[in-house]
């Protein structure tokens, strides 16, 4: 738009508002209805297994739902996160890098979500910077409100109206009180005015304290902090009370009386073994219904088909935590102090192991303190060893160890995106003779280089100095093990974030000595998947993808299917080895 159009656009701006409520094509008011969970007292508390887990129980019921979750950060996505600030990188298939709510989302909804379903204040702010250089504002003095708030309203609107939405489940990240969440709860408020009544469900998450010392629960930290979400004009309508143990009545009282909530809208949740007990346990307590009749959507339950989700949903939950025997994985990568870096691998075993009727036990291993003299006793008494993504230097020669140790001895192996590249270069140093092995990633002028990122590559997927980002068919080498596990396909979708590959040149000498490349780009010679020969390997895959972001829980990720299995029969064959003649 030229200076001249644009002051002429300005110009027609004759009338003076305060509402400035953008409402995108398609939408349909009154049809689309909310649901937005909040957090008080701390953060941390599951506000998205809640949402998630809430959000489930209306899918059986036939309605169509979309979840969102907004970011307090400034960040545009969580790409550039470290796992110790925010947990591991989730990627969606469209390729959007988000935070690991939105696996939790993925997986109880068996949805693949875009980038529609996640938002960031950095999001927010970029969009309406933009607007305002091309003259959307027609010449108005860009606020916090309306237009911070509008842009928050509009992604919301823009996602009912783009999946025909009958709920969004928005849930605000952080906690009430926090300074970067005001546009999102401000922007709620002003949806339910906008909206009108029976449109937009208040949920808080709050916190039950219940010290040691007291015995006790003591309910007034959660009073103050659903105090701080009334002062700011939202009033709940439901409460879901977060504590080790089951809130007692009392301290329901309390809230209820505190917080006007009528007493079968204070709800607990209390810990359980499994998240996936949830949908069950807010079900028993009515929430479902309450949900419904506050939204007016009774007419739209199916009901046959909630008894028919219902069912298989009881039949894969019946079988957590009762398991024929325990399996013990490790899990050998850099961040392993923290859990919520590697949540997608753990929730993955959780689904593997409910089907095998197994328990899968993961054994955290730190690489960086890994080496020939120690591998054997650090991996001891492990069934299954897998090797996770991750970047930089630090640790791999770590991992490289853990995977010679896997491949010599035979124990079951699953390489992910690194771990993938880390048996490339092993197998090329300790198996084709290839002195120097490596990637250019970690030693830029190694002499063989065969992991790096190639000019033709660049070429190929337009991605400059950028990842391969989200979902990829991989064509699969028919006879394969990688092609069994997909019963037989011959391609198949998965999810990737990397930026090195497999240099083509060396595939043939690979090949020639036993490695076999069953996982391939379509059209290119990139490396997706690669195996050794079963009468050589029970079980040694590697994948450039990540297959811990499909893993759903009534569709196990085939590739962990597979390592469960072998690391199953493994376990098997060690026991009967050690009992006596």
């Amino acid at each position: 738009m030229s200076n001249e159009e644009l002051l002429y656009k300005i110009g027609q701006s004759t009338e003076e508002t305060e509402f400035y409520t953008p409402m995108p094509q398609g939408y349909r008011k009154g049809h689309h209805k909310y649901v937005v969970v909040v957090g008080t007292v701390i953060s941390g508390l599951g506000k998205g297994i809640f949402s998630s887990s809430l959000a489930k129980l209306l899918q059986d019921k036939g309605l169509r739902v979309a979840p969102i979750k907004m970011e307090g950060y400034y960040n545009i996505d969580s790409g550039t996160l470290n796992p110790y600030r925010h947990g591991e990188v989730f990627v969606l298939d469209d390729g959007m890098e988000t935070d690991m709510d939105l696996g939790t989302y993925e997986r109880l909804l068996d949805q693949d979500l875009t980038a529609a379903n996640f938002v960031t204040n950095g999001q927010i702010l970029a969009a309406v910077l933009k607007k305002e250089r091309e003259g959307e504002y027609l010449g108005r003095d860009v606020q916090f409100i309306p237009h911070v708030t509008g842009e928050v309203k509009l992604r919301l609107r823009e996602l009912a109206a783009k999946t025909n939405a009958d709920v969004v489940f928005v849930e605000v990240g952080g906690t009430v009180g926090d300074f970067e969440n005001q546009a999102y709860l401000e922007a709620c408020r002003q949806l339910a005015y906008e909206e009108g009544e029976n449109s937009v469900v208040f949920v808080v998450l709050t916190y039950v304290l219940e010290p040691g010392a007291l015995g006790e629960q003591k309910s007034k930290a959660a009073q103050l902090g659903i105090k701080r979400l009334m002062e700011v004009g939202i009033m709940p309508h439901i409460i879901a009370c977060r504590a080790t143990n089951p809130v007692k009545e009392k301290v329901r009282e309390k809230i209820s009386m505190y917080t006007n909530v009528p007493m079968r809208r204070v709800v607990t949740m209390h810990d359980v073994e499994s998240i996936y007990m949830i949908p069950e346990s807010l079900r028993t307590a009515g929430i479902d219904r309450e949900v419904l009749t506050l939204l007016r959507l009774h007419d739209r339950v199916d009901q046959g088909r909630e008894d028919q989700a219902r069912l298989k949903w009881r039949l894969f939950v019946e079988r957590i935590g009762k398991a024929r025997r325990d399996i013990t994985v490790a899990v050998t990568g850099k961040y392993t102090s923290l859990r919520d870096a590697y949540a997608s691998i753990i929730k993955s075993g959780e689904h593997c192991g409910a089907h095998l009727g197994v328990n899968v036990n993961f054994r955290w291993i730190d690489t960086t303190t890994i080496d020939a003299s120690n591998v054997a006793k650090r991996l001891a008494d492990c069934h299954g060893i897998i090797v996770p993504g991750g970047f930089g230097v630090r640790g791999t020669e770590g991992k490289i160890e853990c995977i010679r140790y896997a491949r010599e001895n035979k124990i079951p192996y699953l390489g992910l995106c690194l771990g993938f590249q880390m048996a490339v270069i092993e197998y090329a140093r300790n198996v084709c003779g290839i002195e120097g092995a490596n990637s250019t990633e970690f030693e830029k002028s190694c002499r063989q280089p065969v992991i790096d990122i190639l000019p033709e590559q660049k070429k190929i997927e337009g991605l400059g100095g950028n990842m391969r980002l989200g979902g990829k068919d991989v064509e699969l080498k028919p006879g394969t093990l990688a092609a069994r596990l997909f019963d037989n396909a011959r391609t198949v979708r998965l999810r990737f974030r990397h930026r090195y590959e497999v240099d083509p040149k060396y595939v043939p000498t690979l090949e020639e000595h036993g490695m076999i490349f069953s996982g391939k780009h379509p059209t290119q010679p990139i490396m997706q998947i690669l195996e050794l020969p079963q009468e050589v390997h029970p079980y040694f895959v590697g994948t450039q993808a990540h297959p811990e972001l499909t893993s759903r829980p009534l569709r196990p990720s085939p590739l962990f299917m597979g390592f469960c299995q072998a690391a199953t029969e493994y376990a098997e064959d060690k026991s009967h080895q050690a009992q006596p003649v």
